[in-house]
């Protein structure tokens, strides 16, 4: 919350001046106790600042304390000591009272809403499967985090490009249209073929004297584009690999490449000096057969996106690839540009399970699960979140029984399910004919009860939330916040009635004014992970 954060910080840094001690060079730092029973808010300052000052620690505390007591700032109800030299706040109800009459005033459009890009130009680049079937269920871990980052960078503003590669150039190109011809024919596809069931019903598709390759290349990218939009994920620029063969862009790179004097020639191929920039060992551009290797038309695609003005490239990238990072990493420097502009999130695999067991097999696809199955089983709102309740770090178990039931173990149900509640109790307030009065007319002070001061720490977190979701490339922290408002809620709920004849009329005006605060908090959270917010369940 900017403006309790700003008055406590003002006030720390008033009381360093008046005791002649600098403020920290890093800032004066603020952070929410892991335990309630320490306050409100901590801070560090006279840890920090005491050594420069020559100071002892906690001797600094009881004199910014005693400073601070003098004249306590705004909503300060008590300023402790603890451990070393922290200085704890213990705050009046008064600021969550603040905070709500914040979070209407915003709104979804205007909360939480940090401006950390300040418009800089960020192309997300992610699921980017070949166009040689549909895409799988290890896609959707991917397809989610880079969508809910995009959207992320896109709250914390930054001008956001969503990108999709398509690898549609080399053999494998070849070997998908033979296969599906081979079908066709009624033949078993080439040995190195593809030879799932897909392959079958796509080749019963497949008109006569159209080229397999090319039409085999739109039929999958038809699947794949309605799959992830069954998600809610969209991207602004479909971009083919073949396209740069056909502008001399691939050329043009390799040229640039030469001209900078980081590639040389040798055993009939063509290296990059990959070591001069960090790589563990030279790579290959050009075989020795004249064919390019993966990493050229790579390389020229990144120097397209850089040419086209963007300030940062982001690639969401499977486990498999981790180790093409440094290789790209010393392309990019090797052509002039800077390194660091270049990120990389991984994406660890996702073990999908069925009633206790790891489901391999689809009946459909025969040697892969599609992702539109899973959306077909468990709805495209319960994978997403799913897909991003944990650290992309960290490897996945997706239980398809979990996720498709209906019942508050369930963590997808148990958040839109608090969404809904929100509107039964409006439902319920229009019946009986009771209008939520204007914020300035209602007494927010009667907001005393634990649960309902509970919802409302919690949207004081959501602002520092995003900002930190955003700068750490981690979704998953808007979806762990997420649960906790809806579980907050739901407690509020239970404890709480907002209306009923024992309520007063200036109780239930304050809650129906809570209600909508969490409204807010929820609409901005479930837009940040692309699910929907159902209105009744």
């Amino acid at each position: 919350m900017a403006g309790i954060r700003e008055t406590l910080t003002e006030a720390l840094g008033a009381a360093l001046a008046a005791v002649g001690v600098a403020a920290p060079a890093s800032g004066i730092a603020l952070e929410r106790p892991a335990r309630r029973e320490h306050g409100d808010w901590s801070s560090n300052v006279a840890l920090a600042s005491a050594k420069a000052a020559g100071r002892n620690p906690r001797e600094l505390a009881a004199e910014l304390v005693a400073r601070l007591e003098a004249d306590p700032p705004a909503h300060v109800a008590a300023i402790e000591i603890a451990g070393p030299g922290f200085v704890n706040f213990r705050l009046h109800d008064t600021w969550l009272h603040e905070v709500l009459a914040e979070v209407v005033t915003a709104g979804v459009d205007g909360f939480a809403r940090p401006d950390l890009g300040q418009g800089a130009r960020v192309n997300v680049e992610f699921v980017s499967a070949n166009p040689t079937g549909p895409v799988h269920a290890g896609h959707g871990r991917g397809a989610a985090f880079g969508d809910s980052l995009a959207r992320l960078l896109d709250r914390c503003g930054h001008a956001v490009h969503r990108e999709f590669y398509i690898n549609d150039r080399g053999v494998q190109m070849e070997l998908f249209g033979a296969s599906l011809a081979a079908r066709k024919a009624g033949l078993e596809p080439p040995d190195d073929g593809y030879r799932g069931e897909y392959v079958k019903e796509w080749a019963a598709e497949l008109p006569d004297g159209v080229d397999p390759v090319a039409w085999g290349e739109e039929r999958a990218l038809a699947d794949q584009r309605a799959t992830l939009a069954r998600m809610n994920v969209t991207f602004d620029v479909w971009f083919s690999e073949k396209s740069m063969v056909e502008s001399g862009a691939i050329t043009a790179t390799l040229d640039d490449l030469r001209g900078r004097g980081v590639v040389f020639d040798e055993d009939g191929a063509t290296w990059l000096r990959s070591t001069d920039f960090g790589d563990d060992k030279d790579r290959v551009l050009v075989k020795s057969d004249g064919e390019y290797t993966y990493l050229l038309p790579d390389i020229a695609y990144h120097r397209d996106k850089l040419d086209r003005g963007f300030e940062r490239l982001i690639d969401v990238w499977g486990a498999d690839h981790h180790g093409y990072v440094p290789r790209m990493r010393a392309a990019l420097e090797a052509l002039g540009h800077d390194p660091d502009a270049f990120e990389v999130p991984i994406t660890q695999m996702v073990n999908l399970m069925r009633s206790g067991e790891e489901v391999r097999l689809s009946k459909r696809s025969g040697d892969l699960v599609t992702l539109a199955e899973v959306l077909d089983e468990v709805g495209p709102d319960a994978a997403r979140l799913t897909f991003l309740l944990q650290s992309i770090d960290t490897r996945q178990t997706f239980d398809l029984d979990v996720v498709a039931s209906q019942a508050m173990e369930n963590p997808v149900f148990y958040v839109q399910y608090a969404h809904a509640r929100i509107h039964s109790i409006r439902r319920r307030a229009a019946e009986r004919g009771v209008e939520r009065a204007p914020l300035a007319d209602a007494d927010l002070s009667l907001l005393v009860h634990e649960r309902e001061l509970d919802v409302a720490r919690s949207l004081s977190e959501l602002p520092e939330t995003v900002a930190a979701a955003c700068n750490a490339r981690a979704p998953h922290q808007i979806a762990t916040w997420v649960r906790e408002l809806a579980g907050r809620f739901h407690g509020f709920y239970h404890d709480c009635y907002v209306l009923g004849d024992d309520v007063p009329p200036a109780l239930t005006q304050a809650r129906l004014w809570l209600v909508e605060a969490a409204s807010v908090g929820l609409a901005i959270g479930l837009d940040l992970l692309g699910v929907s917010a159902p209105e009744s369940m």
